[in-house]
């Protein structure tokens, strides 16, 4: 790696001094409104975006191909602020660029969306900049951002599916796709195993569309960098497999320039710019304290700041004349040539080819097929059945032929999960074969859920796969899914102490708990094969809502639906599976989810056979019951049948809210252990029996609990 030397003309014109001058000064109005707004909102970090001012504004002038008035257009460049606590850097360009605010429904709003307003209420409740940057809250953020290394971890899943839409959908004459991502970074992610892994996965798929700017300031929170980190950097990337380049100063112009052109001619691998700059405090002397660059400046500092910058000490949030015209000239004026020819080669590529056009289009608005739901299987009965995993997989596979821009993978458990599409012409996608649908994560599971969240922020459906007991290495790429309100899918098998011999470190307790706690988060737990089908058909239904499917190791009868109720009914997250014979009205309800569900109906036949009236309830999904009325919600559950039992082999948090204080919850209270599925059953509580022996004592309880009641009255 060698520094980037500027070798352009010594000699200056008018003209290019004028120009100079007018850059100068539209990069100092980035750092006065972000100091300004952070001032006024005694909350946030103005350093950051003090010293990447000027990387930030060569990135959108010089090289973003981006159209302020088409924001969503989608062959425009991605530009994501992965260091999310630099985000007045981002909304100040958004608001400079006057940057449009689009609609849920990609309609235009007519309006800014980061106005002069927003920036001023920065921080405060209704505004458009909130404390790190929100998609699908403020237009012309590609990702939120915050959480370090997610950002640039989703970038990588952004250049991936930048490859494989322009291999499905380029033709000759014909460049459908082909833009870049950028992405800034920091010190504090150089540190992040996320970073790390998302890094060797891009360098391996060699992603020469994808350009990480990475702000070496060496200062982190709580001071300098090399308290806590001395390697170096540039080595490890060349490792890694980047082109690796340096800008010692963030404030030369001309060399980041170079250093961004390189990036556009590189051919095999992804770039890794290494950008020395500067914490930004009023006086000289700040830069070397251990002052946090996490707190607003004070008034004193934001005035020498300003003094340094040639700026009125004393005006707040001033854009000078000629600065919003300066924007318009550079990125406004190349973006919106960019996208009127793009617009016109598109209209002429729908002519040529229609069907991938409209593909194009259904894929961009997150509709769906038209073919794929008839092409979901139902399985017959069969009282040995197949894992959910085993289902799931013949689902995914009938689907997939269907749904073409369906892509996924697992964390090196293809042949445990069972997520790959089989069909030859899935193929992988790699280095070489970027036409593939079966992604190989390798033991990266923290990268491959942010990475599935970049695929979904490019419109592709992704779907990534591993163990239920490392959904805890994905929690903060699922967390971010819903809070951004993506619909990625993400798949876990091996669901409970059904794991066996492998023991309490692989066999998940409070993993499914913890999932359903997390707001928007669709969860849904699969009782047979046929309530897999309607689980895939729910959650590819989905347009803002991430799901995640929580399936079985151990085969599980498929229930026979002449006898029982139809599996559509997983589409209301539970359902009445079995009730009495004859209209009796229900004594107890039994209530079972994923692989617990069949020892509620082996429960419900021995109670059926003793003419103890008993009703199944099948709920795979607490989060779709929940989103039905009250109506529907009393009709599965009377509120005048207290007497309840609840499985699921897991954590009890939660089913009180379904069984009632003094309901039976049969579950797990403790980890796991090491021994066979059938021993771990019968040591856990685990059984029909212990199923009727617990509806028996409701029925007795509740009983008793009926009298006293009717004597007091």
């Amino acid at each position: 790696m060698a520094a980037v030397v500027d070798t352009g003309p010594k000699v200056v014109d008018a003209a290019a001094e004028a120009k100079a001058k007018l850059e100068l000064l539209s990069i100092n109005t980035i750092r006065t409104l972000s100091i300004d707004a952070v001032q006024k909102a005694n909350s946030g970090h103005p350093g950051a975006p003090m010293g990447l001012a000027p990387v930030a504004y060569t990135v959108w002038q010089d090289f973003l191909k981006f159209d302020p008035q088409h924001p969503i257009w989608p062959n425009r460049d991605r530009f994501i602020l992965s260091a999310g606590h630099a985000s007045m850097l981002l909304y100040s360009v958004l608001h400079l660029a006057k940057v449009q605010a689009v609609s849920d429904d990609y309609k235009s709003l007519n309006r800014e969306a980061v106005s002069m307003d927003d920036i001023k209420n920065f921080r405060q409740p209704d505004s458009a900049c909130p404390g790190h940057p929100e998609y699908h809250y403020t237009t012309g953020v590609e990702a939120t951002t915050g959480p370090l290394g997610q950002g640039i971890s989703m970038a990588t899943g952004m250049a991936i599916a930048e490859k494989w839409l322009a291999t499905r959908y380029n033709k000759p004459d014909y460049n459908v796709v082909n833009y870049q991502i950028y992405a800034i970074c920091s010190d504090g992610e150089m540190m992040e195993g996320v970073a790390s892994e998302a890094a060797s996965i891009a360098g391996h798929l060699k992603l020469n569309n994808m350009c990480w700017l990475y702000d070496a300031n060496s200062i982190t929170l709580d001071g300098p960098a090399d308290w806590a980190f001395s390697e170096n950097v540039a080595t490890r990337f060349l490792a890694y497999g980047w082109n690796v380049l340096h800008v010692p100063d963030a404030n030369n112009l001309g060399q980041l320039r170079i250093a961004l052109a390189e990036f556009k001619r590189e051919t095999a691998r992804p770039t890794l710019i290494i950008v020395n700059s500067h914490i930004g405090y009023g006086s000289p002397n700040k830069q070397d304290s251990n002052k946090s660059h996490g707190s607003p400046l004070g008034e004193d500092e934001v005035k020498l700041a300003k003094r340094s910058y040639g700026w009125p000490e004393d005006a707040h949030f001033l854009v000078p004349d000629g600065v919003y015209e300066d924007f318009q000239k550079g990125v406004g004026a190349r973006g919106a040539d960019a996208y009127r020819a793009w617009e016109d080669m598109f209209g002429k590529y729908k002519s040529a080819y229609p069907e991938l056009a409209a593909e194009f289009d259904a894929m961009e608005r997150r509709e769906l097929p038209p073919t794929y739901s008839d092409a979901i299987p139902t399985f017959p009965a069969d009282p040995k059945g197949m894992a959910t995993r085993e289902g799931s997989s013949k689902v995914e596979n009938a689907i997939a032929p269907h749904f073409p821009w369906l892509i996924g993978g697992s964390a090196d458990l293809d042949s445990s999960t069972l997520t790959k599409q089989t069909a030859k012409e899935a193929g992988s996608f790699s280095a070489v074969n970027r036409a593939g649908r079966n992604i190989h994560f390798g033991v990266r599971e923290h990268a491959m859920g942010a990475i599935t969240n970049g695929l979904a922020l490019s419109k592709i459906r992704p779907y990534c796969s591993t163990f239920l007991i490392f959904s805890d290495y994905l929690r903060p790429t699922i967390r971010l899914a819903a809070l951004m309100e993506l619909p990625s899918i993400f798949v876990f098998t091996h669901d409970s102490i059904g794991v066996g011999e492998d023991g309490p470190t692989h066999q998940p307790v409070e993993q499914i708990a913890s999932l359903r706690a997390i707001p928007g988060l669709i969860t849904i737990r699969p009782g047979d094969a046929n309530e897999c089908g309607e689980a895939w058909r729910v959650v590819l239904g989905l347009k803002h809502e991430p799901a995640t499917l929580i399936l079985s190791r151990q085969a599980m009868p498929t229930i026979d639906r002449q006898k029982f109720a139809a599996a559509s009914g997983l589409a209301k997250g539970a359902y009445v599976l079995a009730d009495p014979e004859g209209g009796k009205t229900p004594e107890v309800i039994l209530i079972g989810t994923g692989s617990e569900l069949q020892m509620c109906v082996a429960a419900w036949e021995t109670l059926t056979q003793e003419g103890i009236a008993a009703r199944v309830v099948s709920m795979p999904s607490w989060d779709l019951f929940e989103k039905q009325d009250q109506a529907y919600q009393d009709e599965v559950f009377p509120p005048q049948i207290a007497a309840r039992v609840s499985v699921e082999q897991a954590s009890v948090m939660g089913w009180d809210r379904y069984v009632g204080r003094l309901g039976a919850i049969i579950g797990m209270h403790t980890f796991g252990a090491s021994a066979p599925l059938k021993a771990l059953q019968t040591k856990f509580g685990f059984s029909p029996e212990k199923i009727v022996e617990a509806a028996k004592q409701q029925i007795k309880r509740n009983g008793k609990a009926a009298a006293v009641r009717d004597a007091a009255e």
